[in-house]
């Protein structure tokens, strides 16, 4: 159990995107804890599972859209904390729909503030941004105060959200944490996602004895951090006073070949082939290179250090997978 786990017996905390990888597993821990947790999910339809599941534990599913100013008023009301897990991801995918990852992203962000400020002025929002705002960097590893060259428009939105925090949280007082998000991946991703998540979607690749197709020599250094480590510095930035109006890496701070990655996932697997291929245009234009994260000012503020190696982490996924299929004995769920 992490200190601040106790924090949240009996807090009204609101999740939304409460359904989706980084928040279904956020939500299970904070049921587990205690909190009375409020979800907000656009599409019941795609996670009825998983909302009948948290349902069952008690918390409220409440299916709307960000960009809802009315229900957003509703769902905040109350709450001590706000994940704003919401969202569109991917990099390609927001140039190649530039539109709707703008009025998604963008307007869905600031609608929530607004719901806050007008609702629940004392809570507590924690926001996701993105390594991308980074865009090429020079030096590894990657410090908060790197100037930010973002590539893509997934990443100027994540950007221009920071700067609708920074608006709030000094003409209103708004309390707030942002944390820029390298590449998580573990358990609760959907079988068949492809936009993103990269680590997974390899990984069930490689459960199909399929190819896994690195682009160019996949030489490019990434920072890989297992979900659980991920929900479990929200929860501790949900909590603390001290990283309010604050800016953090969040990430391993460990970097990893793309290539070593993936043959990594085939060794753990026991199936599939690495196999290379051109990058295709769109991707290689915006392809960031190296990037390890700088993860010492978070670790500062909380005593937070990443617990799970890729190793680790690669095999509590596939175990993961293999259980829904069906093929194996099922872990343990952490709580």
């Amino acid at each position: 159990m992490s200190t601040w786990d106790a924090w949240y017996r009996g807090r009204p905390v609101l999740v939304t995107g409460g359904l989706g990888f980084v928040g279904i597993n956020l939500s299970r821990r904070l049921i587990a804890r205690g909190a009375t947790v409020v979800v907000v999910t656009p599409r019941r339809a795609a996670h009825n599972t998983a909302a009948a599941e948290l349902e069952s534990a008690g918390a409220r599913i409440v299916e709307a859209d960000v960009r809802e100013a009315d229900r957003m008023r509703e769902a905040v009301a109350g709450c001590d904390v706000v994940f704003n897990l919401a969202g569109r991801s991917g990099a390609v995918r927001s140039l190649e729909d530039p539109f709707t990852d703008l009025d998604v992203n963008c307007r869905g962000a600031l609608v929530l503030l607004d719901a806050i400020r007008a609702v629940s002025p004392s809570a507590k929002l924690v926001f996701p941004g993105s390594r991308l705002e980074y865009g090429r960097v020079d030096t590894l590893p990657v410090s908060e105060d790197v100037p930010m060259s973002p590539l893509c428009m997934h990443a100027v939105h994540k950007m221009a959200v920071e700067q609708y925090i920074a608006i709030y949280r000094k003409l209103y007082g708004l309390r707030s944490t942002v944390v820029r998000l390298t590449n998580p991946y573990g358990v609760g991703q959907p079988a068949g996602r492809v936009a993103y998540g990269i680590v997974n979607r390899l990984i069930q690749l490689a459960l199909d004895d399929q190819p896994l197709p690195v682009y160019g020599d996949g030489a490019q250094r990434r920072d890989y951090i297992y979900v659980d480590d991920v929900v479990d510095a929200l929860l501790g930035i949900g909590a603390s006073t001290a990283t309010d109006g604050q800016v953090y890496n969040l990430g391993s701070g460990t970097g990893t070949s793309f290539v070593d990655m993936a043959r990594m996932v085939v060794e753990c697997v026991g199936a599939g082939r690495v196999v290379f291929e051109p990058w295709p245009a769109l991707a290689g234009q915006i392809e960031t290179g190296d990037f390890v994260a700088d993860i010492s000012r978070l670790a500062g503020a909380l005593g937070w250090r990443p617990q799970t190696s890729l190793s680790e982490g690669l095999r509590k996924t596939i175990d993961s997978y293999r259980c829904s299929a069906g093929l194996q004995a099922c872990p343990s769920e952490r709580t």
